[in-house]
């Protein structure tokens, strides 16, 4: 069987390279059509490999919470990885428009993974540092991320509440060590002064704040659409 598209969402803006060029012309292509959410449940299956069902990742922060993203940051994300603007090797190859499809396909499966309700028991840090944490997030992050770390759809900055500890980290500790290519610039000069205590807190923080209740899943919810 092939594998997942293990779709990776965090933050991130666009270098216009010739790679980023082909990624805006994804990116925008599949924000003008009209998803098909069928076909969109059959491309999925590729995903559902790794990232299960559900779409709900690995607390240990090997793959992250793609459930319930804004379909804005999912499309986005998708569209770097297929232009090489964001290194993901695992991904690349299942990502391709031979593999995947054009921006019909991008349209499709992101606006399912979007409609799936939220993991309602995230991975969370130790818990140890959190007046810390929640000074650095109020004082650097709630302009892009929101209070809550709802995000912003239009805008590109993704939901970051309710995602998995350990993928938060390794993902925003890339982001400051410059592995994240696509990264906004302006993230990237405000967790340049972070140090690993910082990130720790902050992402603690950031992983116990909870979605709305109606972007979460029940207890024990499983995907109807895989039985």
């Amino acid at each position: 069987m092939m594998r997942a598209l293990v779709i990776c969402v965090t933050l991130g803006m666009t270098t216009l390279t010739d790679a980023g060029l082909e990624s805006v012309d994804d990116q925008t292509g599949a924000k003008n059509l009209t998803p098909d959410l069928n076909r969109g449940r059959e491309l999925y299956e590729l995903c559902a490999v790794c990232h299960a069902a559900e779409g709900w990742g690995e607390a240990d922060g090997s793959l992250p919470v793609i459930a319930g993203q804004h379909r804005n940051v999912l499309i986005k994300q998708l569209a770097d990885i297929r232009a090489r603007n964001r290194d993901n090797p695992t991904m690349y190859p299942f990502a391709i428009p031979s593999a995947l499809g054009g921006a019909q396909a991008i349209a499709d499966v992101t606006a399912y993974i979007a409609k799936l309700p939220m993991n309602p028991t995230p991975g969370v840090g130790t818990g140890d540092d959190l007046e810390h944490g929640q000074k650095i997030y109020k004082e650097n992050c709630v302009e892009c991320h929101g209070l809550q770390g709802e995000g912003d759809r239009d805008k590109y900055y993704p939901r970051i509440h309710g995602q998995h500890y350990h993928y938060l980290l390794r993902q925003f500790r890339w982001i400051r060590d410059g592995k994240r290519r696509n990264a906004n610039q302006v993230k990237i000069g405000q967790l340049e002064r972070f140090t690993n205590r910082d990130l720790k807190a902050v992402m603690d923080y950031v992983s116990r704040l909870r979605p709305p209740e109606k972007l979460l899943a029940k207890p024990g919810w499983t995907n109807p659409d895989f039985d």
